[in-house]
């Protein structure tokens, strides 16, 4: 069977799955390729007739994975210049009024697609939500600072997508006025920017950021910084027509090089001590004084969206992808900990407070990552929201849940409840393995479905005072207080 609807650029065919109508490759955009490359995204080209919409279009391109993080989070690459596309899932064409869910991927602004497997949403339209997954650019044509080209392309790509599903999502089913916008990781981070972008807060009511918040921009002098490195090893000018020729491949091997490189032993010289510091991605939003003009965070305890629902939280122990993944975690020892520590300014006190309380080094090393790169930003978000004053709810979470996966190394980590969320375990659970707990998936699904149909849940709301979070675990999931007590003390005065 065909589901057909109409859009403002022509007529789409999607396919009707076991009861659920699925339309897949819709152009939001122009391709942005020759001219348009490092350009702003346009509107798509109009078509006559009926466009199939049944597989997914192409992919925004970006390099592979390492090895190990690529068995871990698998990622379909889709060559095509018209990538700019975006995919719905709707309880029929028929419906009206239905609240929307528009997700943002993750990868750390290098990697992934809204056609990943674990992103099939057909259980969301099961729950009488229509929910659109987009694709953005990525990497340096993404977000890298050139001269005479917009800052933050991709970030302009999400806000196109979310002015298509401002004009079309009805055709689907979907209400604009009650739209939802969620993502993970950088997906998240994107969630916490689009909420400070004035442009882009009137494209959706509520937001969910899992695993990433307000922290994760770059000054507009070190993204210069790294465009013009960038620019210099591929032996190019930094304007956008001496970039637009340069070799896709060729310009991904350069830009996975400086990413390496400044996760790696960096020369400060070069880079500054900002981009070199822990946790930095080089290519990611900028704060470029007029598409964004404050970090998010900055933006968010200013009181910016302070009207908008926020959903947010992280997993309990993020950092151990990064570490168990790769096979490092069993290898470190106490002075990597205190090195990497210090690079963060936390205290020789504070060092010593999480070696303690770790049974290994290597746990305490992951402990540091994810309070620095996901707990901490995410509770100072919380905390910007609560002092706001404004009429926008907001909700705090921990998915808690251990993966058994990797010898159980791979405890509570980073994207582990993506498939929970999207209830869809069998496609896309490769970290979680082949027995996870449906009871999390309902639980968080269920509670993602009531965020977005009513901005109300069914654990207090953030205070300061108790700081209550719904924590998603086997075999029940539970509300607890102020689980970072002990840690968030030895935070005061650290990356902020």
């Amino acid at each position: 069977m065909e589901a057909l609807a109409t859009t403002a650029s022509g007529r789409v065919s999607g396919a009707v799955e076991g009861g659920i109508s699925a339309f897949r490759g819709i152009p939001y955009a122009a391709p942005p390729v020759g001219e348009a490359r490092f350009a702003a995204p346009r509107p798509p080209e109009p078509w006559t007739g009926v466009r199939e919409a049944v597989e997914y279009g192409p992919t925004a391109p970006h390099p592979p994975y390492e090895s190990g993080m690529a068995e871990a989070l698998p990622e379909r690459s889709i060559p095509g210049d018209e990538y700019l596309n975006l995919n719905v899932w709707t309880p029929g064409t028929g419906e009206r009024g239905l609240p929307v869910m528009v997700w943002i991927h993750g990868g750390a602004f290098t990697n992934g697609s809204g056609a990943e497997p674990g992103y099939d949403a057909r259980a969301f339209a099961r729950s009488g939500v229509v929910a659109v997954t987009v694709n953005y650019r990525l990497g340096a044509e993404g977000f890298a600072l050139f001269d005479d080209a917009p800052a933050n392309r991709g970030i302009l790509d999400q806000i196109a997508a979310l002015e298509w599903v401002r004009d079309n999502i009805a055709a689907f089913g979907g209400d604009p006025d009650r739209v939802t916008i969620f993502g993970e990781s950088a997906g998240a981070m994107s969630v916490a920017t689009l909420m400070a972008v004035p442009r882009a807060r009137a494209l959706f009511r509520r937001a969910v950021a899992q695993s990433g918040a307000g922290h994760n921009t770059l000054h507009a002098e070190d993204a210069r910084t790294v465009a013009r490195v960038l620019a210099e090893r591929l032996g190019a000018g930094s304007a956008r027509a001496e970039l637009a020729d340069v070799p896709v491949k060729r310009l991904q091997e350069e830009q996975s090089r400086i990413v390496a490189e400044l996760r790696g032993d960096a020369d400060t010289g070069l880079w500054g001590e900002r981009l070199t510091a822990f946790g930095v991605l080089p290519f990611s939003p900028v704060v470029d004084g007029e598409l964004l003009t404050a970090r998010p965070i900055d933006a968010l305890r200013a009181g910016e969206a302070a009207d908008k629902d926020l959903l947010i939280g992280t997993t309990t122990e993020e950092y151990r992808l990064y570490l168990a993944v790769p096979g490092l975690i069993d290898h470190i020892r106490p002075e990597h900990v205190a090195a990497q520590a210090a690079g963060l300014g936390l205290s020789a006190e504070a060092v010593e407070a999480y070696i303690q309380r770790a049974p290994t080094p290597g746990d305490a090393l992951s402990r540091i990552g994810t309070d620095a790169v996901f707990r901490m930003p995410a509770s100072r978000l919380l905390d910007a929201r609560a002092a706001s004053g404004g009429s926008g709810r907001t909700y705090g979470y921990e998915f808690a849940w251990p993966s058994p996966r990797l010898g159980g190394r791979l405890g509570a980590c980073h994207a582990l409840e993506i498939p929970f969320v999207f209830d869809n375990l069998a496609d896309g659970g490769n970290l979680a393995g082949p027995d996870a707990p449906q009871q999390i998936a309902d639980d968080m699904h269920g509670a993602w479905v009531r965020f977005a149909s009513t901005g109300e849940l069914d654990w207090p709301r953030w205070d300061r005072r108790r700081r209550p979070l719904m924590r998603f675990d086997a075999p029940e999931s539970t509300v607890v207080d102020d689980p970072c007590a002990r840690t968030r003390p030895l935070w005061d005065g650290v990356l902020d």
